[in-house]
């Protein structure tokens, strides 16, 4: 039998695929053990039983590899949040608040180390190239549809402990509102605090602050979430 050209590229294709996905799998390992700064071609190929030279036509540098596996994770917890929010009634944005919530969380606390690479320290001499933003913001952009939708339902009535923003946010507001649209400044800032709220405590969570200090962690977020939804002026 005699394969055809597009058949062949075809099974060069899911080799190879399957072949990135192995070199991804092992870095992921690496993570574990060595973190990200420790990330290293050679010692992925020797695991892999390959010769070094031979890792570089997949990822030519650590930095692409680095770049795959940010890339890899920001999907994987984008979509843990889309999954989410597409399983609560749309009219329910204080039930989509905490489920987005609740996903973050439980995606980090389940891959502590992948979670590390997109939200701890910067990993020294890599910059982030532009690949990475459309995976970054899938999990932002779920949350700005639960703001703006709530808002425009009329659902926001926050409570009047927040002073108004100062003009020089003005500009600021309105990159936000490419995530966050047809919002005005003040709620755009109370959306800013309760976002970086969520992950101020997951990394206090998953990077150990929390411990042999909460009995409960899971009650005690879900309630912090909840006073996050309260500022923003869901209804709790």
């Amino acid at each position: 039998m005699v394969l055809s050209m597009s058949s062949s590229r075809t099974a060069r294709e899911r080799v190879r695929a399957e072949l990135t996905r192995e070199i991804t799998d092992i870095a992921r390992g690496q993570l574990a053990t060595e973190g990200a700064s420790g990330l290293s071609l050679r010692a992925v190929a020797r695991e892999m039983g390959m010769v070094s030279s031979a890792i570089y036509r997949y990822f030519p540098s650590r930095d692409d590899l680095l770049t795959a596996l940010i890339i890899d994770g920001y999907n994987a917890v984008g979509e843990a949040v889309e999954n989410a929010d597409a399983a609560c009634p749309r009219e329910d944005h204080t039930g989509r608040w905490l489920a987005v919530c609740h996903a973050v969380r439980d995606w980090a606390l389940a891959h502590p180390h992948e979670y590390a690479l997109l939200y701890g320290s910067p990993v020294p001499g890599y910059k982030a190239p532009m690949d990475t933003v459309a995976a970054a913001v899938r999990d932002t952009a779920v949350y700005g549809r639960i703001v703006s939708d709530a808002h425009r339902a009329g659902a926001l009535n926050p409570p009047a402990v927040c002073p108004p923003p100062p003009p020089s946010f003005t500009e600021d507001a309105g990159r936000v509102r490419e995530v966050i649209p047809e919002v005005p400044d003040d709620v755009i800032v109370r959306a800013l605090i309760v976002w970086t709220g969520l992950f101020g405590w997951v990394n206090f969570e998953v990077f150990g602050q929390f411990n042999n200090v909460l009995l409960d962690p899971t009650t005690a977020f879900d309630h912090s979430m909840r006073c996050h939804a309260g500022f923003l002026g869901l209804p709790v």
